[in-house]
């Protein structure tokens, strides 16, 4: 079962690498635009988060998820390895496990903000979390201190007022 989960894992990197590179080799001007070079960041104090802005692309997006999911599904593969590994003491065993479980858990988190902050009438968000840390890109038309702020609530609501949110709007094309 396990070598049917990696089959399919890897058929589906890469059907996004093909995908991509199409897109790549088709897109009119040959080149993708991954990073723009004007960013502002503004601290926002009063709720702990940062508000960064830059111009947006749909490549930029699929690449950021496609990065985000090829580092899960590695750190997954590589835990399920010692979870299974027999020669290993069972007290490892059990905490890469543990750790299995709130990677899973906390993609969950991730999926469910996202499809909240998309609910707020936003074209696209992607959400990063690390531990306390919360990244948070928003794909919209313009930004606004008022739209971080309550992204920002919604995203500490969900995880707990001790999340550190930056939220980054960019700006569609």
């Amino acid at each position: 079962m396990l070598l049917k989960k990696q089959t399919v894992w890897l058929l589906t990197m890469l059907s996004l690498v093909v995908v991509l590179s199409i897109y790549y080799l088709t897109s009119p001007d040959g080149q993708m635009n991954l990073a723009g070079n004007d960013q502002e960041e503004n601290e926002n104090a009063e709720t702990g988060g940062a508000v960064i802005s830059d111009v947006a692309s749909d490549e930029e997006f699929a690449q950021e998820r496609l990065d985000q999911m090829n580092e899960r599904s590695m750190e997954k593969e590589r835990l399920t390895e010692v979870a299974a590994s027999t020669e290993l003491p069972a007290e490892e065993r059990s905490e890469a496990k543990d750790q299995l479980d709130s990677l899973n858990e906390l993609a969950a988190k991730e999926e469910m903000l996202e499809n909240l902050i998309k609910s707020m009438n936003y074209e696209d968000v992607l959400v990063k979390a690390d531990g306390a840390n919360v990244k948070v890109v928003v794909k919209a038309e313009e930004q606004s201190k008022a739209e971080a702020n309550k992204i920002i609530r919604e995203v500490m609501n969900e995880l707990g007022t001790q999340a550190l949110v930056a939220v980054e709007f960019q700006v569609s094309k």
